[in-house]
């Protein structure tokens, strides 16, 4: 197929999430044709995974300004810009109706499962990059198919990766046989299901981000009614100055109350910290679960386990094409340096796009989260620059794509979650926050912490 055939293919976009809708908002005002693959059946699917936390940014932080003026002929107004929206809010009330206006353009019940060079593996070097990408797609009704594209922007992001139990980065021993007593999620205590597995027990919660935080918090809310209720609080380091955040000298405000809360909770005996316990095995006590660590300490009984320690990108389905990563972060290696989180907080990372977001494989890009591997701190804003300039990029506008066009808050604009209950955060209209959970957008997870993006 000769360049001009292929540029007459659309770009598939994997993830219709808040950066994958986002990139196909810019690709069409680009006169691009774009094709976004969603494996859920919604928009926002993992976004709606944590539909109870509110994030840490405001309505203004978390809308894509392409994606607006798409939107505007509907008649689509966005929510008051310094109200800050949960999970469900974005995705009723932004993420859908965009996918709506995006129409046939968006299709759901789509699980890329391969990507390669048409008639090329990944040692084949014979006119690689002439050849069109070819994207292998299993439906839900379980029939495969092969979709042939010029580009393609992985937006999938890392809500369907959560990070294990174990401290080496692997399950622990007998975690995968407990995951009935195992969850990897910030829990929703206003589900009378959810709520009725805490209430009166004793819960683990393993992590030291946003994420635990906000389980730390919402679990000493729900001891304060449910008598047994209690929480033990499992770190892989100690419990130093800086492991509750800033607090109120935080220059993200929600992030340091949602510090302060956890900090709280350990104080009040709502909750027990254990530090330096890197767990190891995972033990049947009964009905309930033991914690072994390294060393050789035994945690427990306990009855339930929440493990919150990060999120990673999943690379499977990229395994024919050339990409190069950072070998740490599992991050494009131009951009690791620059969210390392040994070294960058959410005001720290300034905007990037498609210098550091290109990899040997011409023309692939893996965006949003995903894009920053196993680093925490991900910005919903900076997200939708990338894909902007990569949307430049593909229509062959260098000057534009090069071109930074985000101003970012002093605050850093963080995507992020904090606790779904927070009326003087949530209205104060104080700047966002970073992540922690899922849209590109940090689920549930805090900045410079374990998991996140918003």
């Amino acid at each position: 197929m000769n360049a001009s055939n292929t540029g007459r293919l659309p770009v598939v976009v994997i993830g219709a999430g808040p950066i994958g809708l986002a990139a196909a908002a810019h690709l069409v005002e680009r006169g691009i044709e774009p094709l976004v693959l969603e494996a859920g059946p919604s928009a926002g699917t993992a976004v709606r995974g944590w539909a109870h936390v509110r994030l840490f940014s405001p309505w203004a932080e978390v809308t894509d300004p392409a994606a607006e003026k798409l939107l505007a002929p509907t008649g689509w107004v966005r929510p008051d810009g310094s109200a800050y929206p949960t999970g469900g809010d974005w995705a009723e009330q932004y993420l859908q109706p965009l996918a709506a206006v995006l129409g046939d353009k968006v299709r759901y019940g789509v699980r890329v499962t391969g990507v390669a060079r048409a008639g090329r593996d990944r040692i084949v070097d014979a006119d690689r990059d002439e050849q069109p990408f070819t994207i292998h797609a299993l439906g839900t009704d379980g029939r495969e198919e092969r979709i042939t594209a010029r580009a393609v922007i992985d937006a999938s992001g890392t809500w369907s990766t959560p990070g294990p139990m174990g401290a080496d980065g692997l399950p622990a021993l007998g975690e995968k046989a407990a995951t009935d007593r195992v969850s990897y999620r910030v829990p929703d205590l206003k589900d009378p299901a959810v709520r009725a597995r805490h209430a009166g027990k004793r819960t683990a919660v393993i992590g030291s981000g946003a994420s635990a935080f906000t389980a730390l918090a919402s679990l000493a809310d729900l001891a304060k009614e449910e008598q047994g209720t209690h929480t033990t609080w499992i770190l892989r380091r100690g419990i130093g100055a800086g492991t509750f955040g800033g607090g109120e000298a935080d220059e993200l405000p929600a992030r340091g109350a949602l510090g302060l809360r956890a900090k709280a909770a350990v104080e009040d005996g709502h909750a027990s910290a254990v530090t330096g316990f890197r767990t190891d095995a995972v033990d049947r006590d009964g009905d309930r679960l033991v914690l072994v660590a390294e060393d050789g300490r035994r945690l427990g009984p306990v009855d339930e386990v929440i493990v919150l320690t990060g999120f990673r990108p999943d690379l499977s389905f990229l395994s024919e094409i050339r990409l190069g990563l950072d070998e740490r972060l599992q991050a494009p290696t131009a951009l690791a340096p620059l969210i390392d989180p040994n070294v960058h907080s959410c005001g720290t990372v300034y905007p990037h796009g498609v210098n550091e977001l290109s990899h040997p494989e011409q023309g692939v890009y893996l965006v949003g989260m995903k894009s920053y591997g196993r680093a925490p701190t991900f910005l919903a804003m900076t997200g939708y620059e990338q894909v902007r300039s990569i949307s430049a990029a593909i229509a062959g506008d260098r000057e534009a794509a090069e071109r930074v066009e985000l101003t970012l808050p002093e605050t850093g604009v963080c995507g992020g979650a904090g606790l779904y209950d927070e009326p003087d955060t949530a209205q104060n209209g104080q700047g966002g926050g970073c992540c922690g959970a899922p849209a590109t957008l940090r689920i549930g997870t805090g900045p410079a912490t374990t998991s996140g993006s918003c």
